[in-house]
């Protein structure tokens, strides 16, 4: 039996709705388009990629455990995530900026290895995100609404698709900043590493002040 016709361009669609919504990975891609390059800001994205598809492949094999367990420990992997964000965000803050002009197509396969750090980090942002992770199971319960998807078969083509999808916004996006970056000069460089370091702290207390906020909800009762 062939597999559902339309589980690949749901899953492709899905894949892009979840990279699409700006937040920590979507700052940190842009800001590596814009200082290394196209494949710089691929190889910070490809991180995400990864985390999306392992979560993908989680839901698709319908460990509700996993989902389960993920919303138990909700708190302590939000913090973890909160605290990585401020490290990063502070990091970015305070590097001196450069633009790697070398980083073109030409020498875009060596450039991407070099940079290739950045895919554990947005990898482990990607997974440390418990509301994402949340969604994306979410999503898997309710695909039936668009398709269904039955068998191992199936699944494994969604979550490719899936993949693909996410693949697609972050070689889009990288590429759109890529083509503005010879217009950027140091200033403005070092305005937007400034900009995307506080926006990544930002994220960060945001995540570990909501944790606070619900402790002292509970306390106060």
């Amino acid at each position: 039996m062939l597999p559902n016709p339309l589980v690949l361009p749901v899953g492709f669609v899905i894949g892009i709705l979840v990279a699409a919504p700006v937040g920590p990975v979507n700052i940190l891609c842009i800001q590596r388009a814009i200082a290394r390059g196209l494949w710089g800001g691929i190889a910070a994205g490809l991180g995400a990629v990864l985390g999306d598809g392992l979560v993908a492949l989680l839901a698709a094999m319908g460990v509700g455990a996993i989902s389960g367990a993920i919303d138990y420990h909700r708190q302590t992997i939000q913090i973890v995530g909160g605290l990585v964000l401020l490290a990063f965000g502070w990091r970015l803050y305070i590097t001196v900026p450069t633009i790697d002009q070398n980083a073109t197509e030409a020498n875009g396969k060596s450039s991407m290895l070099a940079y290739l750090w950045d895919v554990p980090k947005t990898f482990f942002l990607t997974v440390t995100n418990p509301g994402a992770v949340l969604g994306l199971f979410a999503i898997f319960g309710g695909i039936s609404t668009f398709v269904e998807v039955t068998g191992p078969v199936e699944a494994l083509l969604m979550v490719a698709a899936i993949m693909v999808g996410s693949l697609s916004w972050w070689v889009g996006l990288s590429y759109v900043v890529a083509r503005l970056r010879s217009r950027i000069s140091f200033e403005r460089l070092t305005l937007i590493n400034r900009i995307a370091g506080l926006a990544l702290i930002v994220f960060g207390l945001v995540l570990i002040g909501e944790i606070a906020y619900q402790l002292a909800v509970v306390a106060l009762k």
